[in-house]
């Protein structure tokens, strides 16, 4: 009998066996997966803390933002290492000038004076309106690193335009050396060798279909430096589902010193941009927008440079928002070498990628749509050494993907003012 037992003890060993062995493998796998949890939280503790500091105040939009009204000395651009002893520049020493033409137009469009959020309340004297980050707006993001950041491109058109010193024209052929990666962008581009200011009324719209992990914008673009370490500073409105949680169209600004490789982001997210006004809140909902054959809205964007500080300005509606300090930028120290106008799409499944992304740009009809159906730039405006505020003499347009995307320059007469019209519905017949 009690042979028995003990033969029937150690048949019974191997399963004792085996499931003790899945049990410590059980508890090591929930050891590791606890410590990636933990430091993922922690990233993401440390993200929260830099990007929304202390408030003096803090306003409820009616779309659900909270809108923190931050110490303008205290602000996250601050904190880059560049600017540890910047002084604040509250206004630029030149004005931008006017765009102002009698010439006809081919329609009138309305003014966005004011952002939802500020129904609800106004910042106090001496802070800016920073829309609070919350813990899940990052979490949507690959790590809290990339968290606002675009990913790395190149224009290759910038090399031979510094080896032309500026005396270069852009082709479609000579644009697609530099196939953009995981972006399909439509626009309009002056190329020279001393800009110092650009702007355009962009004309907003909500695209119809932007992708949960698609970005879609309609921006201004002052680019300059080498293909793949570019320098640029960026306006415009987007629509971003992954950085905002919505698909809401919120204003929003960019930069890079290095083709977004490493440094700058949208908005606030990264130290760099210093804001001065506390009438807009980058990031914040931008309403109304325009819609098929009924009221068209704008937003006047312009971006120059102030030849005293070096810092580059953005004002919007002529409301001074801000600036980026020259101290962050190389070649964008004294001019930019194109400018463009336009719009992009950022998502894995463009340019060559079946099945084609369905998020639309501007307002997802195509650019021969023209007035009140498609988007467009209008009162394109640059400014050069001259100093002169005028018309671009030279412009070129190109899209990576014309039968996702298109663009048309057009005048509704010999007179006109031209419209500049881009977008499209992403995946179609003809962009499968």
């Amino acid at each position: 009998m009690k042979f028995q037992d003990s033969k029937a003890y150690i048949l019974r060993t191997p399963r004792q066996t085996a499931t003790m062995r899945f049990f410590l493998i059980f508890v090591i796998l929930c050891g590791f997966c606890n410590e990636a949890y933990g430091k993922g939280s922690l990233d993401i503790d440390l993200k929260l803390k830099a990007l929304n500091k202390p408030a003096l105040k803090t306003i409820k939009s009616e779309d659900g933002d909270i809108i923190d009204c931050i110490d303008i000395y205290k602000q996250h651009a601050f904190d880059h290492p560049a600017l540890k002893n910047h002084k604040i520049q509250m206004k630029p020493s030149v004005k931008f000038g006017t765009k102002k033409t009698t010439i006809p137009n081919n329609g009138s469009s309305e003014h966005i004076k004011s952002q939802i959020w500020s129904k609800s309340g106004k910042c106090p004297m001496g802070t800016i309106p920073v829309r609070r980050v919350s813990r899940e707006d990052i979490s949507r993001a690959s790590s809290p690193s990339h968290f606002g950041r675009k990913t790395p491109h190149k224009y290759s058109f910038l090399d031979n335009a510094l080896q032309h010193k500026g005396n270069f024209n852009i082709t479609p052929a000579k644009i697609n050396e530099a196939q953009p990666r995981l972006r399909s962008e439509a626009f309009i581009v002056a190329l020279g060798f001393n800009f110092v200011g650009a702007q355009s009324d962009i004309n907003i719209w909500n695209p119809p279909r932007v992708e949960a992990t698609d970005y879609s914008t309609a921006q201004i673009w002052l680019v300059g430096g080498l293909s793949e370490n570019f320098e640029s500073v960026e306006a415009g409105w987007m629509v971003n589902p992954a950085v905002f949680g919505d698909s809401r169209t919120r204003l929003f600004i960019s930069w890079t010193t290095d083709g977004y490789t490493k440094t700058g982001c949208i908005n606030l997210l990264c130290a760099g941009f210093v804001q001065t006004s506390k009438k807009f809140a980058l990031g914040a909902t931008v309403e109304p927008v325009s819609s098929s054959s009924s009221t068209q809205y704008h937003i006047t964007v312009s971006i120059f440079l102030d030849p005293n500080s070096g810092n580059w300005w953005l004002t919007c509606e002529n409301n001074v928002l801000g600036y980026w300090p020259g101290t962050l930028f190389n070649y964008l120290k004294h001019s930019a070498t194109a400018v463009q106008w336009g719009g992009e799409v950022h998502s894995p499944n463009v340019v060559l990628k079946k099945p084609h992304t369905t998020t639309s740009m501007g307002s997802g009809q195509w650019a021969s749509y023209i007035w009140a159906e498609a988007c467009f730039h209008t009162n394109l405006r640059i400014k050069d050494y001259s100093m002169q505020l005028k018309y671009p003499q030279y412009l070129s347009e190109y899209a990576d993907e014309y039968n996702c995307y298109s663009t048309l320059l057009h005048r509704k007469t010999y007179m006109s003012e031209p419209h500049f019209y881009f977008g499209g519905p992403g995946r179609n017949s003809r962009c499968p």
